[in-house]
């Protein structure tokens, strides 16, 4: 048996309504699949104003042009996420101040974040690990003491909260200032490629659609707010064509029955591996009480480098494609000479020691059996 890392799953619909947008005769984008698609997202999940992208680099590089980063700013981020993430601050002249993760869960240790804001701090970048909440009260907290701006990295948190101390569970994405979501291939709903900046301050509203629209006001001009339209500030080429679009909303149709059975694949594996990582030191992905589980990812925790390269290796030997995740940005041959000197101990731990599993809609029951025995058998 060969088990792939990952599947794209399709819903079937995905054809027939790139089929239908092809008949329509738009494939620019911002047309009728783009827009069923941000109603969608606003009214489940409360976030402010959608704007598709091409891409959650994209919607992270809007972010970053949203919030005025000029030279010298610092953004304060994890060490433990994907390169996107630094990238889209440091194209706009910022400084990329990296934090430690937690020490029972790869996001950012939120306790660490206060002692790193300078007068040149402008904004915290939280990363949702694995679709689970960083402690958003804390960062929030932070971010009204010092007048700083949050952006939600939130690529892995589709359909995952957080309950906040007054009680409130709130979807992960509408809490920061901004957020911006991915719809890769490896997500849980995708689009090949494409993401998603959700904009839950007012102020960004107008601005963003104009850098959207590659800094024109163009969106305006079809809506008819104005008489003709110009270029009226930087921006891109972010929105998706109206074929990527399509393809996402057949996704979002079956949101709820594909989260259903990622939520299954993970608990089966919490389940018949818990006593078998208790005896061998291994750490399974916790969920802290303040959030929920999307089942976006399954990872373990090594004890060691040692012990995961003889795992990986005995999960390939037996037709079985398990990874590690990130890298440590602070180490990585770009930016080690320009991080601070700080060591980052639960980032490198992640580093060395994390496995993702296997973890997409057609794991069966009989192919989840195998990955689990297999593992065992270690």
């Amino acid at each position: 048996m060969n088990i792939p890392f990952n599947k794209p799953h399709l819903t079937g619909k995905e054809t027939h309504y790139i089929y239908d947008a092809v008949s329509i005769g738009k494939l620019s984008g911002n047309g009728k699949y783009t827009q069923l698609c941000q109603d969608y997202f606003k009214n489940r999940y409360g976030f402010g104003k959608c704007l598709l992208t091409t891409s959650c680099t994209d919607a992270l590089e809007m972010a970053a042009i949203l919030i005025n980063l000029s030279e010298g700013d610092e953004v304060i981020m994890p060490s433990y996420t994907f390169v996107s993430t630094s990238n889209a601050f440091l194209l706009r002249g910022a400084k990329i101040v990296f934090a430690d993760s937690r020490p029972d869960h790869p996001g950012i240790d939120e306790d660490s974040i206060e002692a790193l804001i300078t007068p040149k701090t402008k904004a915290i970048v939280p990363v949702h690990y694995a679709g689970v909440a960083c402690d958003m009260d804390k960062i929030m907290d932070l971010a009204h003491k010092y007048n700083l701006f949050v952006v939600e990295d939130a690529a892995q948190a589709i359909d995952s909260f957080y309950t906040g101390r007054d009680g409130v569970k709130r979807a992960l994405g509408s809490i920061g200032h901004l957020a911006a979501f991915s719809f890769h291939e490896t997500k849980n709903i995708i689009s090949g490629e494409g993401g998603m900046l959700a904009i839950n301050d007012a102020q960004f509203e107008a601005r963003a659609e104009i850098i959207w629209e590659k800094g024109t006001n163009r969106s305006a001009f079809f809506r008819g707010d104005v008489d003709k339209y110009g270029w009226v500030d930087i921006g891109s080429s972010f929105l998706p064509s109206e074929l990527i679009a399509a393809f996402l909303w057949a996704q979002l149709e079956n949101l709820d029955s594909i989260q259903q059975q990622r939520l299954h694949l993970w608990n089966q594996y919490q389940g018949k591996l818990s006593q078998w990582a208790q005896q061998k030191q291994i750490g399974l992905g916790s969920i802290p009480s303040f959030a929920t589980n999307n089942g976006h990812m399954f990872y373990i925790v090594c004890k060691d480098l040692e012990q995961r390269t003889a795992l990986l290796a005995h999960l390939k030997s037996n037709g079985i494609l398990a990874v590690f995740h990130y890298l440590s940005l602070h180490n990585s041959k770009y930016y080690a000479e320009k991080h601070d000197g700080r060591d980052l101990p639960m980032t490198d731990h992640y580093s060395d020691c994390l496995i993702r599993l296997p973890m997409f809609y057609d794991i069966d029951d009989a192919m989840q059996a195998y990955i689990i025995n297999t593992i065992l058998a270690f």
